[in-house]
């Protein structure tokens, strides 16, 4: 039977493990939605990639998944008026089953 320090070590590297996953799982769920959202700004090769990485850095501000969907909201109503805060979070949700889901595979 493991010692209560055996199984302490084992909680933290389990949270330690489950943590990177999220923040992985985070960091691609907001670089996919950049890169559609690039899509429908009709942004294109280093242009995309950098709206992306913008996206991704506004989760490290405030309120991180707010930030994003409201940067996302904002920033599509200029070019795309029917895109709507509920179709951003669809496909904010969309995006985040699907990193996770490509991070279990690897």
């Amino acid at each position: 039977m493991p010692s209560f320090a055996e199984r302490e070590k084992e909680f933290e590297i389990r949270f330690k493990h489950d943590e990177e996953l999220r923040f992985k799982a985070t960091a691609r769920r907001n670089r996919m939605l950049g890169l559609w959202a690039a899509g429908l700004l009709g942004l294109i090769g280093e242009a995309a990639e950098a709206y992306a990485r913008e996206v991704v850095a506004a989760q490290f501000e405030p309120h991180g998944d707010e930030r994003v969907v409201s940067k996302l909201v904002a920033d599509l109503a200029a070019k795309e008026p029917a895109i709507t805060p509920a179709r951003v979070q669809f496909e904010f949700d969309h995006f985040a089953a699907q990193a996770r889901q490509q991070l279990l595979k690897e």
